[in-house]
């Protein structure tokens, strides 16, 4: 991705352009962090702000040639579709549906529904659904003037191995370091169904088995407060078997990011998975 040439922070404005995508999509810096600038930092700028796909351009690119080649694998049922550089094995049927590209195995039905840059193996469907995770179902409650996520439920999964009794953070498709990330002045109350069982250790008897397990409902609220992210939260126990007085899952904050943190026992190995929605309003204004 190219850099644009050193352009000065506007008055009044944190954030500048820093770079151009070989499609003509702007990437914005803070100084330190990239930064995907909303609808008044891209115009403030001169650029053309696309309110469907959340982007911030600086010329309109001609997909015909590239989409070709992208869309040699991929099956387009509708007006409007499109369907970026490195996009494989997506369905897509309906009108105004975009995924950004380097994405694989994902459907989307519906209208003016979006898969970001590298997501793979997403279902989304309904009106302008976004779907910023791996391995996520999305359904978008929107209206054509809504904007792009403003309604919609998100369902992903969290796993981890635990083998000690010590507070470990568990992983967005149990892949090591992968989150969630909550979206700037976004609320979102979930509901997390967990369910974990021992499948090994050296704890002997008197200290549980395996084929012990446990099950919980970990439910909350999220907020993103332009930036600054806080959690209010309540667990039930709900069904258990064997020894697991020990277990438990509690969803915390992580930076910008939801995190489930679980807790096994002690010379134990115990599998963790839970089972994760979203019901999310992203406001459009600062919180």
């Amino acid at each position: 991705m190219p850099k644009v040439r050193e352009i000065p922070f506007l008055t009044g404005y944190t954030v500048k352009p820093s770079s151009v995508s070989g499609v003509g999509i702007v990437t914005f810096t803070d100084g330190t962090n990239n930064i995907t600038p909303n609808q008044l930092q891209c115009e403030a700028y001169g650029y053309t702000y696309n309110i469907v796909t959340g982007t911030c351009s600086i010329f309109t690119y001609n997909t015909n040639l590239d989409s070709n080649t992208a869309n040699e694998n991929n099956r387009i049922y509708g007006a409007g579709n499109l369907t970026q550089i490195g996009t494989n094995y997506t369905l897509m049927m309906g009108e105004n549906n975009t995924v950004k590209g380097s994405s694989r195995n994902s459907i989307i039905t519906g209208s003016n529904n979006v898969i970001d840059n590298g997501v793979n193996n997403a279902n989304v469907s309904g009106t302008l659904g976004e779907s910023t995770a791996n391995n996520s179902i999305v359904l978008g409650g929107n209206n054509g003037t809504d904007t792009l996520g403003e309604r919609q439920s998100v369902q992903l999964l969290y796993g981890i191995q635990t083998t000690d009794g010590v507070n470990t953070v568990s992983f967005l498709n149990n892949t090591t370091d992968s989150l969630f990330s909550i979206p700037d002045n976004t609320i979102m109350y979930f509901h997390a169904d967990v369910v974990a069982v021992r499948v090994g250790g050296t704890a002997s008897t008197g200290s549980g088995a395996v084929g012990d397990y446990a099950s919980f409902v970990e439910r909350g609220v999220i907020i993103n407060k332009s930036g600054v992210l806080s959690i209010q939260r309540e667990r039930d126990a709900i069904k258990s078997s064997g020894y697991t007085s020990n277990w438990q899952p509690t969803a915390i904050v992580s930076g910008t990011s939801f995190a489930m943190r679980v807790r096994g026992d002690a010379d134990t190995i115990v599998e963790w998975c839970s089972n994760i929605t979203f019901t999310q309003i992203k406001t459009g204004v600062a919180l």
